[in-house]
This record gives C-alpha cells, sequence and structure tokens, in this order.
C-alpha cells in the first residue's frame, strides 16, 4: 500500500507544518518523508510544500492536493476494511435462508472449507421452506437463499442455477436398494413418509401425482427431513428428496439413494439467489462466489 502511506506522509507534514515533527509522528526518518514528498512533487509537476527555515507551508497547489485527499479519506478507509474483510482479517456475518435438503451435508461442507481460509466469519442459518426463505429475503432478514423452486419474486436475481432430479431414499436393506433405478410405480407400491405440502420436494410429487392419478401409500408427514430420515432408517419407509440432499461419503446413517425414472418425474431448479442491486457485505459477497463456484462445479 505505498501509494496510500505517500498520502499519510503529505497529510501529517501539512497538519504538523513540519516534515520532523511528521516523520516521528510516522515513526520513519525525516529524510525518508522528505525525499517521497519530493518525489510525489516531481510527479505532479508542483510543489506541494514551500520550505521554511522553520517548518514547512502548503502551497496553493498543496492546499487543493491536500483538500482532495482528506475528502478521499473516507472513501480510502472504506476500501482497506473491504480488503482487510476480503483476507479474512475482519468479522462479518453471513446471513442465509436455506432449503432442508441443503443443511445435511452440502452447506456444512461448504461453510467448513470457507472458515478454513475466513475463520472470522460467523454465519446466520435459516432451514426454511422455499416460500419463507423467499420473504425472510424480501424482507432484509437474510442476504441470501439456496431453495429448491422458489416462488416468482420480481426483484430477485439468481446468481447460481442448477437443474435438480428427486431421489428415493431408503435404508439399505429396504427392498428397492437392490435396483439402481426406480419407477415410481415402484415406490408407491411401500409405505412412504413424504415431506409437508409446503416443501417444493412435496409440491412436485404431487403435481406427478394429479398428473397420472398415482396414489401414494403414506404413512407419515413431516416438516423435517432429519425425522423423514431416521422414519427411513428405523421405521423401513420410504422417502424423496432432491439429489444434493443426499449425502457425498456414502452411507454413514444406513441410507442409500436411488435416481427416478426421468419419465416419471422431470428435474426441477435449485436456485442461488439474492435481492436485485443489493450491495452485499463483503464477507457475505465472498461467501457467495464459494458457493457459486461449488454448484458450477457439479454442473454437467
Amino acid at each position: 500500500m505505498k501509494h496510500l502511506r505517500i498520502l499519510d506522509y503529505v497529510d501529517a507534514v501539512a497538519r504538523a507544518r513540519s516534515i520532523r515533527k511528521a516523520a516521528e509522528q510516522l515513526n520513519v526518518t525525516a529524510s525518508a518523508v522528505n525525499r517521497r514528498i519530493a518525489d510525489l512533487e516531481e510527479e505532479l509537476g508542483a510543489l506541494l510544500f514551500e520550505r521554511l527555515p522553520r517548518g514547512v507551508r502548503l502551497t496553493a497547489a498543496g492546499e487543493v492536493f491536500v483538500n482532495y485527499l482528506r475528502k478521499q479519506g473516507g472513501e480510502a478507509e472504506r476500501m482497506k476494511s473491504q480488503i482487510e474483510d476480503l483476507k479474512g482479517l475482519r468479522r462479518g456475518t453471513v446471513r442465509l435462508a436455506c432449503s432442508q435438503a441443503m443443511a445435511l451435508d452440502f452447506l456444512p461442507r461448504a461453510i467448513a472449507e470457507f472458515r478454513k481460509t475466513h475463520p472470522k466469519v460467523e454465519f446466520d442459518v435459516k432451514v426454511v421452506d422455499h416460500e419463507y426463505a423467499m420473504a425472510a429475503l424480501s424482507a432484509f432478514e437474510v442476504d441470501l437463499v439456496m431453495v429448491f423452486r422458489p416462488p416468482f419474486m420480481a426483484n430477485f436475481q439468481p446468481l447460481m442455477t442448477l437443474e435438480q432430479r428427486l431421489v428415493a431414499v431408503m435404508a439399505k436393506n429396504h427392498p428397492l436398494a437392490r435396483l439402481r433405478k426406480l419407477r415410481l410405480r415402484d415406490c408407491a407400491a411401500h409405505p412412504v413418509a413424504l415431506p409437508e405440502r409446503s416443501i417444493g420436494g412435496r409440491q412436485l410429487l404431487d403435481q406427478v401425482a394429479a398428473r397420472t392419478g398415482l396414489t401414494f401409500n403414506i404413512a407419515a408427514e413431516s416438516n423435517s427431513f432429519e425425522m423423514l430420515r431416521g422414519l427411513a432408517i428405523h421405521a423401513g419407509l420410504l422417502s424423496f428428496q432432491i439429489k444434493i440432499g443426499t449425502l457425498q461419503d456414502g452411507n454413514r446413517l444406513g441410507l442409500v439413494a436411488r435416481e427416478i425414472d426421468d419419465r416419471d418425474v422431470p428435474s426441477a431448479k435449485l436456485v442461488f439467489g439474492q435481492l436485485r442491486e443489493r450491495n452485499l457485505p463483503v464477507a457475505t459477497a465472498v461467501f457467495a462466489e464459494h458457493i457459486t463456484r461449488r454448484l458450477r462445479a457439479m454442473l454437467p
């Protein structure tokens, strides 16, 4: 930041009206301050200070230059603050709302990786359905959302969109676990645990069922994906979620995921975004770039 340092030199000399006194305040030698100012004067093609027997005095050009410096001082400090934020030198809070499918694996991994280089950044994550997430974004309660099948909002700006397919989730000893890909009618032949109707994946299933006349043997419904996974493990029920919500490192919970045939359930969009024309806090903007890169890496 050498170019910023010389500006500090000029301001200090102007305030102290002495190169020697300014050098003492800056904890550098007077010759170093005088040399740097002389270099700047040569670059500008004008003297900034009139050298007097006892100190210095601003010239007319110096008055203009120092006034400009002081007007720009606040902007320079904000710029330095933002750069420090980017380097992880200051604290920040990322406020995010996400669908439950993000909460088990994808987001915890992303946050853990981000905090390796930005350990002072904190996170406030709301795990909610897509409609609540968009309402929280609109009310400025969060700055980012990552949701499946978000409702339309005119001032919403997607940062990244990823097509997602619905998968069937079951215990590894479930009868359907031996198949690599399932038809939805296969799933309807077994008791299922479904998300409540406010959740995007459930709405997609309901639309398919209404169109095809398929009926499910619903043994349980819940607004908690943790509960649905528990029912799959302990009660042998079949459940559904989007692919990104399944574990990356295998079936450590005793669960497996099986794709559903493309002919039965269409894919839908997982969307990561913010309010249009909203200036994000620096830590949030950097995290948004981090998530965007991770999602982009998952594109086919």
